[in-house]
């Protein structure tokens, strides 16, 4: 039987050995910090290439490089780009390949074109670390800065589920059950090396004060 967990009534709320300077098309120069990401929400992925890191005890953002089983990342100080804010990586030399990992820490010499992996998200990546460079592109996930409640469920399941990385996710369906009352439901896709997993969240939320009223998550379907 797949695990249900059920909550009501809560709060929603470098060292890089293969470091180089790499060219940097389509960049987005903003001042680190000086715009809100979710003005970002409509961006088109940037191609780009990404390195990794073995991480350190200490980050720019406050923030472990060991947050959401390593899925974590620093990016150039001009990048539009905040601390904590999630992006899906995607390795554009093996298709179906991607992760999402949240914004660590930050690197001075990095263009917005570039990212520091930590190394387990550069392996989940399929990339072997010898290889040292790989390309990718870099999304910031659209339904994550657009659909508050997604992202809130999302750091449930990465709690509920701490040893598989999501690497994908959608918005399914919204219904207005009253003024006070709207439901939202998401479908996210988790990976292991035991298979795949489909996990569904609801969550239940009052639109006048957007407060949370329940939410929940349960698993769906399962593969090798």
């Amino acid at each position: 039987m797949y695990p249900n967990y059920s909550y009501q009534q809560v709060s929603p709320y470098y060292f890089n050995p293969f470091y180089m300077a790499f060219p940097s098309p389509n960049l987005y120069f903003y001042p680190y910090g000086g715009i809100s990401h979710f003005a970002w929400h409509r961006q088109q992925p940037i191609n780009g290439r990404a390195t990794w890191t073995e991480g350190g005890p200490n980050t720019k953002c406050g923030i472990p490089w060991s947050e959401n089983e390593f899925m974590t990342a620093a990016v150039g100080v001009n990048a539009p780009y905040q601390c904590g804010q999630s992006l899906k990586i995607r390795n554009t030399s093996l298709p179906g390949r991607e992760i999402i990992v949240t914004v660590v820490d930050t690197v001075p010499e990095f263009s917005a074109n570039q990212i520091n992996l930590h190394r387990k998200a550069f392996e989940a990546l399929g990339a072997n670390p010898s290889v040292g460079v790989i390309n990718v592109e870099i999304i910031p996930d659209p339904e994550l800065e657009e659909e508050k409640w997604g992202k809130y469920l999302l750091e449930v399941v990465q709690t509920a589920y701490p040893n598989q990385n999501i690497t994908d996710y959608n918005a399914v369906d919204t219904t207005e059950i009253s003024s006070t009352k709207t439901k939202e439901t998401y479908e996210f896709t988790l990976q292991s090396p035991q298979g795949q997993l489909k996990v569904r969240g609801n969550v239940v939320y009052n639109p006048q004060t957007n407060r949370v009223i329940s939410f929940d998550i349960s698993e769906m379907e399962q593969s090798a």
